[in-house]
Order: structure tokens, then sequence, then C-alpha cells
């Protein structure tokens, strides 16, 4: 018997926000195959399984993807239950999608547990809310880190009238900061950084859009993080510092 192969999100760290379903499932798996960033206290909810690292981590050693998607069907084959424990939400920048795609046009269903993003977390971990009525419209999810090496549109991105949210943003700082001014965005944007989002070790640096690659080195901004890009950016503890803009401002941007 084959069991569904659980693509589970193990949030952005703090284990306290794993969802119910998340818990119930690791229950029941035989086999976990556990991404580098997910909590180790996250692995308590599963002790009687099998726990496989899969570390994939930008600028590190990774376990090739196409190896993990072999182990997925070897054991949900054997009639194991597997999971795969992914950080943030499987299916936001994890890749959930296409392991999902993979293993049903192998025969194997899935089931996709989601998981708090780092993104949301992120924000609202320091108090800013991403979207905001008269201040922030929207909210663009995006990566700067992409598998064939390009890089987002980012002149687009500008003039989307959204807060962006940038994954894996690190190590692209002045090309994201170049592209955003070249497409129209004002060098004034305020900009957070937040680095290990919702676990004790967390950091945040804020700064605008010309000077954040400046202040990310200054302060040592590394990876993991997550950079929140617009007026919201400038809320401090959910304060609306944002809605102190020019009217204008505020009228062009609602």
């Amino acid at each position: 018997m084959i069991h569904p192969v659980f693509l589970i999100g193990a949030g952005p760290g703090d284990p306290e926000l794993l969802t119910i379903k998340a818990v119930k499932a690791l229950r029941q798996a035989e086999i976990v195959l556990a991404d580098d960033l997910v909590n180790p206290e996250v692995l308590a909810h599963c002790p009687q399984a099998r726990v496989i690292p899969v570390g994939k981590r930008g600028g590190c050693r990774s376990t090739p993807q196409d190896f993990i998607q072999r182990l997925m069907l070897r054991y949900a084959r054997q009639g194991r239950k597997v999971a795969r424990l992914k950080g943030g939400d499987p299916c936001i920048f994890g890749r959930g999608g296409e392991e999902a795609a993979w293993l049903a046009a192998r025969g194997v269903p899935c089931e996709i547990v989601n998981g708090i993003t780092a993104g949301l977390a992120a924000a609202t971990a320091i108090g800013i809310p991403l979207t905001l009525r008269g201040v922030a419209r929207g909210v663009t999810l995006v990566t700067a880190h992409t598998e064939d090496g390009g890089a987002p549109d980012w002149a687009a991105l500008a003039r989307s009238g959204t807060t962006l949210v940038v994954y894996m943003g690190v190590a692209r700082l002045p090309a994201t900061a170049a592209g955003l001014l070249e497409g129209g965005l004002p060098g004034d944007t305020a900009v957070a950084m937040i680095e290990r989002a919702s676990l004790p070790g967390q950091r945040e640096i804020r700064s605008t859009l010309a000077r954040m690659q400046a202040d990310a080195s200054c302060q040592g901004l590394r990876s993991p993080a997550i950079l929140v890009i617009g007026d919201v950016a400038a809320c401090s503890r959910f304060g609306v510092a944002a809605a102190s803009l020019p009217a204008p401002a505020r009228a062009a941007r609602a």
C-alpha cells in the first residue's frame, strides 16, 4: 500500500508556530526528510520516525533535489509513511509544487500541510503589517535567487505599488537595490531586513533602499534573512509610522 507523502511546512523557526495539522502528520510519519532550516525542536513531534537530514541552503553544500525526490519515492513504494519537512510553507519557494508533481507522475499521492511562511512571520515579528489601508494595497513575495541565475523584473515590481517581501536576497542586495532604483522606486523607500525571524537570535536592521546594502554590510546581515521593502517597513511595533506620509504620496499608493 502506498501512503500519501506529507509535504509539511514547519514554519519560520519558532516551534510554537507549527500547525496542529502538521503535528498530527508528524506523529504518523515513519520517515522524515528534514530541511536544514527546520528547528530541531519540531522533531520532538516525531520521536518514532527515522529522521534523514536533507539540507538545502544557498551558498552551502546541499542535498541534490533529485536525490531527495528519489528517497521519497523509494520509501513511499515500501509502504512507509513519509513526511517531507520544510521550513516555512512548502509552496512558497519550498519546491512543494514540483515535488508533488514529480511524485504524482510516478503514482504517489501527496498531502500538503501548509506552514507559516517566513516573509509573513518576519514582518509581524518586528511589528510590520504587510498590507495597510491607504499605504500598501497588496504584497508581492519574490525570490532574488532563481534556478537559472536570472533576476526578477525589478522595474515591474517597483511600479507595482505593493509591499515587496524578498526571500533569499542577502547575497543579491546590490542587484536588488539597483534594479528597484532604476525602476523608479525612491531611494528613501523604507526597508526592513530581518535575520533568523521568530528565533531567539532574531535581528532587525531598519534602512532605506539607497542605504540597505551599506547598512547590511556594516551590521553583518547573514542568511537566512527576509527583506521587506515599502512604506509599511517604516512601521514600528504596529505603530502606523507610514501614515505620516504626505497625503499625495498616500493617495498615489492607495
